[in-house]
């Protein structure tokens, strides 16, 4: 092996572990977000939960883009933030800019789909659609990379979240399916 060749691999471990690290804190600061925006809701009287997704509401688009950030409760927040973390770990180890395309992606998407098909006079919020997409994402990603190790994640996380997509096509009162 030459000099140069392990300078090379040298560079590229810095590199990738610089992009690394940038993913993981953007995620950490999406988190941090979230969990300001339910102090800052919290302390407003859940004034923000009607910042949510009003289905086909043209005045109300907008929400499309805060309801990810806004939760109904700390406990509703918390139980998106344990799979948010745990599935946006996976996405941020590809660096920030996959993070953010991804998140994203998903934010516009889920939520045009939501604003689409979601009951009248309703708002949607949570994150929950972030974390289904982060799901979808990494169990496809595994397909198109054709990587062994992306394909047993997404095993995984479709066993687990596919299990909890099904229990969430139960109606259950105040929990949105779409």
């Amino acid at each position: 092996m030459t000099e140069r060749s392990v300078e090379g691999r040298g560079s590229r471990l810095v590199a990738r572990t610089q992009k690394q690290r940038e993913g993981l804190v953007l995620l950490t600061a999406i988190v941090l977000l979230m969990w300001l925006v339910e102090a800052i809701n919290s302390l407003d009287a859940n004034r923000l939960s009607a910042d949510g997704i009003y289905a086909r509401n043209v005045s109300r688009f907008w929400g499309i883009l805060t309801a990810p950030f806004i939760h109904a409760s700390f406990q509703h927040l918390l139980d998106n933030t344990v799979p948010f973390v745990f599935l946006g770990v996976m996405i941020a180890l590809h660096g920030a800019g996959r993070l953010l395309l991804v998140t994203g992606f998903i934010i516009v998407v889920g939520g045009l789909g939501t604003w689409l098909i979601a009951p009248a006079g309703t708002s949607t919020i949570g994150a929950s659609g972030v974390v289904f997409g982060y799901a979808t994402y990494l169990l496809s990603r595994g397909f198109f990379d054709r990587k062994i190790w992306e394909l047993a994640i997404g095993m995984i996380v479709g066993v687990v979240w596919g299990a909890a997509l099904l229990y969430s096509l139960v109606p259950h009162p105040g929990i949105s399916w779409q």
